[in-house]
């Protein structure tokens, strides 16, 4: 099952790009370039069309090959691209993971089987099988909350063994579980900090990159941290940074759904009215995710003003 990786995964801030639509919901395929040209401007190390910022979930599999194609164009091979094939169906997400490497991905980003609830055996042969049919590397995004898939360390060290994955995406609460990959003495494991509240630990104890929301919304801050704290070594510079995006990142956090408690808005809602403030127009969620209100609004445009960003009324 190993097979040599045509590219090694990256290490540093990938951001998770957005998919534009417009108000009738259809694809805005001519706003796909100037948001990623942000997002490359930004410093980022690679883009992952079709993660969870990426709405893959709303999507037919047609439309997410479209939108595969019309963004790695878009991108011109300047930065890794970590593509999102994601599926229930092992073989719907086959011919996704097929479709994506023929278009010109360098990986794929793979959240286990939702829904569901197969058996951890059963979600560990759902990766092997994606791998034996495509040759570029495969991330597991390990989103317990998102997919209720809880991969233990012996688990996944197994099918980083067997070839079947080369990365971690580690949405996960408790930043011992990427402590605990890093110590596991894996040759060729790529390991990434998936959600923010623990990219600090999680870098600093080693960890290759980091892939959530604030490098999708605030790249630059996110590259930052990562320099200061991976590059550099810097902890007194880092600790400063951290403090300074702790607000927004906490406001993001609000929304998240597992924690929103009734919050009458979505962290999607919050990424793409943020990204609208800074960046190119990239428009709304698709229903049933509704727009930022007024409120929420401006004290998003007050957090952004105080990392340094230009904010459109």
């Amino acid at each position: 099952m190993t097979k040599p990786a045509k590219k090694p995964l990256p290490r540093g801030v990938v951001a998770s790009s957005v998919t534009p639509f417009n108000k009738d919901g259809a694809i805005n395929f001519r706003a796909f370039k100037p948001h990623l040209d942000w997002l490359i401007s930004e410093g980022v190390a690679g883009i992952s069309p079709l993660g969870s910022s990426g709405e893959f979930f709303a999507m037919e599999s047609d439309d997410r090959k479209k939108v595969v194609e019309a963004q790695l164009e878009a991108i011109g091979g300047r930065v890794h691209t970590m593509v999102g094939s994601h599926h229930y169906s092992t073989r719907i997400a086959i011919d996704l993971s097929k479709h994506a490497e023929q278009a010109g991905a360098d990986s794929l980003l793979i959240v286990p089987p939702y829904y569901g609830l197969p058996t951890a055996e059963g979600v560990m042969d759902h990766y092997r099988r994606i791998a034996d049919a495509v040759t570029i590397p495969i991330v597991l995004y390990h989103n317990v909350t998102g997919t209720n898939v809880d991969l233990n360390t012996e688990q996944l060290s197994t099918l980083f063994q067997e070839g079947a994955i080369k990365g971690v995406k580690m949405s996960n609460m408790l930043p011992d579980r990427v402590v605990g990959l890093l110590q596991a003495n894996l040759s060729d494991a790529t390991i990434y900090a998936g959600i923010d509240y623990i990219a600090f630990e999680s870098l600093a104890h080693g960890a290759h990159g980091w892939i959530s929301a604030l490098p999708s919304l605030t790249p630059r801050v996110a590259c930052d941290i990562y320099q200061s704290l991976a590059v550099n070594g810097d902890l007194v510079t880092a600790r400063k940074q951290w403090a300074k995006a702790a607000p927004l990142m906490r406001f993001v956090f609000r929304f998240w759904a597992p924690a929103s408690n009734g919050e009458p808005a979505h962290w999607l809602s919050i990424m793409k009215a943020g990204l609208n403030m800074i960046g190119p127009d990239v428009g709304e969620p698709l229903s049933p995710s509704a727009p930022l209100g007024p409120e929420n609004s401006a004290i998003l445009a007050k957090l952004l003003k105080d990392l340094g960003y230009t904010v459109r009324s």
